[in-house]
């Protein structure tokens, strides 16, 4: 059957609320509007507003209330609206959720799911368009996750919400009215593990969220090039890129963060130091440009890369 990005994150999120009652949805316009991108609506009248909660505009007060509810007990599933906006919440992910397991000897856990949404392309300009679970990832103690797939972006809520540590999920606004085949149960597939999307012998392609379809789209034509979907930022599935890296000896990594201090950056730096003598040439990076995200449709276009680039730079990298 056919299933838009957005009705399966809508389908994760219900399956969760009707399995476990302890589970609750706390964000802005989750409720009475139905939310920002449409993917909670109706929920308010199915599940009562004892479970689906409209925040106010404190993304610090309410994933603090999301925190103090998984330390009692609960499992709490706080959606902050972008990305952006994550930046305030960010004392309480990092000062509060990401640490307690750590500072209390392992006694205490904080089993609460961050969704957000994440990624340019859609004319809303600089405060609302960048790739921040980058930034992220540096952090220890919490999870990050990126569904690229329609079948990934089901199932990655029922991980989340298992697992007794923080879990961020990042959802690429690009994608939510992208439809795929999926199967009648959600493929279960841990999301920890990254995945070969396309097999090839000559050159290794890292990405994910996203730009996966972009690169995807760029190596339709190509048997050369193999594309690995990361799915999980933190932690990073080492195991299958150094597989293909020493099965390919060249790499590129599409990333659209920024390519100072970013996570491609992160992902050379492993290969150089796991798979340095497997490699034939230099591991290249493809990134947005150094620039807060423009309005302008023409200049956001030409800041995050696209299709065209990406081919462009496996032709280079193969000739």
């Amino acid at each position: 059957m056919k299933m838009t990005y957005r009705e399966a994150l809508r389908e994760g999120l219900k399956n969760a609320l009707e399995k476990d009652s302890r589970i609750f949805l706390m964000g802005e316009d989750i409720g009475a509007y139905g939310g920002t991108y449409a993917v909670t609506k109706d929920f308010l009248k199915l599940y009562g507003s004892e479970r689906i909660f409209d925040a106010p505009l404190s993304e610090n007060g309410f994933t603090g209330i999301g925190i103090g509810a998984a330390l009692g007990g609960l499992r709490p599933v706080v959606e902050v609206m972008t990305v952006n906006f994550a930046f305030l919440a960010l004392d309480q992910i990092v000062n509060s959720a990401a640490v307690y397991r750590h500072m209390s000897g392992g006694q205490v856990s904080v089993p609460l799911v961050i969704r957000t949404t994440t990624g340019g392309g859609r004319q809303v300009a600089a405060q609302h368009s960048n790739s921040f679970e980058g930034w992220l990832t540096h952090i220890p103690g919490i999870k990050i996750l990126a569904p690229a797939t329609v079948e990934d972006a089901r199932s990655f809520l029922h991980f989340a919400l298992e697992d007794n540590d923080p879990v961020m999920i990042f959802e690429h606004a690009l994608l939510l009215n992208r439809s795929e085949e999926v199967s009648e149960k959600p493929a279960m597939i841990s999301p920890y593990k990254a995945l070969v999307r396309k097999s090839g012998d000559k050159l290794t392609l890292i990405t994910y969220g996203g730009m996966l379809q972009r690169c995807l789209e760029a190596t339709e034509a190509s048997s050369d090039v193999e594309v690995i979907d990361l799915r999980s930022l933190r932690p990073l599935d080492t195991e299958t890129i150094f597989s293909s890296v020493r099965k390919t000896h060249r790499v590129l990594i599409v990333d659209e963060g920024w390519k100072s201090g970013s996570l491609s950056a992160e992902i050379s730096a492993r290969i150089m130091e796991s798979c340095f003598y497997d490699l034939d040439a230099p591991v290249q990076r493809l990134c947005r440009r150094e620039v807060p995200i423009p309005y302008a449709r023409h200049l956001e276009l030409a800041a995050i890369p696209q299709t065209s680039e990406i081919s462009a730079k496996i032709k280079e990298m193969l000739s």
